[in-house]
């Protein structure tokens, strides 16, 4: 499920069984009508991977207006509280049933993101332990990963740039990331993906509650600006 279907819809086409469904999370009733058709379709819901997101309002506390800061927190906690509202029900029959939210680095301090991005991060985090108290009685985990600097589109999503220059924007970020942290490469999406893959395998079933700190040492190592 993506904001931007047509993409979407690309992945489907590369021969993974994927069902691309439009859904923007900051309207509760597209993630209610999400979770429908999916506990629907597939008769029931095994896994739920709350990942959508974006840099947010970027202002600092002491200019932040009111409607930027809800815009932030609809799109980084509020859908992540409704993802997890609206699949548990299809959830709650599955057996080893998982949810995995993605927090942020973010969420251990400040100085890695605009305010409102990391307050809301530390929210998910909480979220997260709250949602899997809640949840726990019915065999339902709810774990959490934070990534540290990944080179995705989320740098160069709210610029509305064209692709060529979020293209060479990434390849950029891709050599400065390098080294930003202890381990001397970017981190890459597929490196969030084996963590969320392991939080909600059969291999981390007395895990629940917990995170997952995937930043290549970034909140451990130098800090750099």
């Amino acid at each position: 499920a993506d904001i931007d279907l047509d993409r979407a819809k690309a992945v489907a086409a590369e021969g993974a069984n994927i069902v691309p469904v439009a859904c923007d999370v900051c309207d509760v009733a597209q993630i209610k009508a999400l979770m429908d058709k999916a506990g629907a379709e597939q008769g029931g819901i095994d896994v739920l991977f709350n990942n959508a997101g974006a840099g947010g309002e970027r202002a600092p506390i002491d200019e932040i207006e009111p409607d930027g800061w809800d815009r932030t927190f609809h799109l980084l906690l509020r859908s992540v509280a409704m993802g997890i509202r609206y699949a548990s029900p299809y959830m709650k029959t599955r057996k080893g049933a998982a949810v995995v939210n993605t927090s942020s680095v973010a969420a251990v301090g400040p100085g890695y993101s605009p305010t409102a991005y990391a307050v809301a991060k530390a929210g998910v985090l909480h979220l997260t332990k709250c949602a899997a108290t809640d949840l726990a009685r019915y065999g339902i985990r709810v774990n959490a990963v934070q990534p540290g600097f990944i080179n995705t589109n989320i740098f160069t999503a709210s610029l509305e740039v064209p692709d060529e220059l979020a293209d060479q924007a990434k390849a950029f970020i891709k050599q400065m990331s390098s080294n930003a942290q202890p381990v001397a490469r970017s981190g890459m999406p597929d490196d969030i993906a084996n963590a969320v893959a392991f939080l909600c395998s059969e291999e981390a079933s007395f895990m629940t509650g917990a995170s997952l700190i995937v930043d290549g040492g970034l909140t451990v190592g130098p800090r750099h600006s």
